[in-house]
């Protein structure tokens, strides 16, 4: 399933809600320079909203879900053009971000099927580059970890921007603009917080499951 977001209008890069957010007064709470962002202190924008993840709307990027039959979603990429965004989001405890720790086992998990990985500093912090082979070759890859108040996101690149962040372009920008709904139930640390289709589109969704089928005379 795709959600396109291929209009300009409505759609602002979260860079220049940065720059705009010095206008507010001394009075009004200042939201972080940059999301990801907790719900409790996101601006407001237009965006495609799938329960614990919210994905900002920006132009030529294509939202994928894989969803079940119950609308729940076990993946969401973000696409343009070559380059593509796999997120996922996580509880986390409330005392200390887990992005470290989480950051230690991909590489030894990457590293146990033969491949090396390579820590390097980004706009988010120790983010960590490997290069894995595939059923369709060898595949670039680029893993960002965010810690929020109680959660953390994971994004891992592919394409181009795996290895060059410029190249990330819109993807980037979703990733500054995403926002989070952990909700307030206590959760296991780790656990994958609850992603679902957006209600019409579940209904929808369901509608054409249970359509009966027309026979043919």
């Amino acid at each position: 399933m795709i959600f396109s977001r291929k209009r300009a209008e409505g759609a602002r890069h979260a860079r220049d809600e940065r720059d705009a957010g010095v206008l507010d007064t001394e009075e009004t709470p200042q939201p972080p320079a940059r999301g990801p962002y907790d719900v409790s202190e996101a601006p407001d924008a237009p965006r495609l909203d799938l329960g614990s993840l919210q994905i900002p709307a920006v132009p030529e990027v294509e939202v994928r879900v894989q969803a079940d039959p119950q609308g729940v979603i076990q993946q969401v990429v973000l696409v343009h053009g070559q380059n593509a965004l796999q997120l996922g989001v996580f509880a986390a405890p409330r005392s200390e971000g887990i992005w470290d720790e989480v950051r230690e086992e991909i590489r030894q998990s990457l590293f146990n099927d033969g491949a090396a990985a390579q820590e390097v500093q980004g706009e988010y912090g120790t983010e960590l580059r490997a290069r894995v082979r595939t059923p369709d070759g060898i595949t670039d890859l680029r893993f960002v970890g965010i810690d929020g108040p109680r959660w953390m996101v994971r994004g891992v690149y592919q394409g181009e921007a795996a290895t060059n962040p410029v190249a990330a372009g819109p993807l980037a920008a979703c990733l500054d603009g995403l926002v989070v709904d952990r909700g307030q139930e206590a959760k296991p640390v780790r656990e994958p917080l609850p992603l679902r289709l957006p209600r019409e589109v579940a209904e929808q969704q369901a509608g054409q499951e249970g359509a009966p089928q027309q026979r043919e005379a």
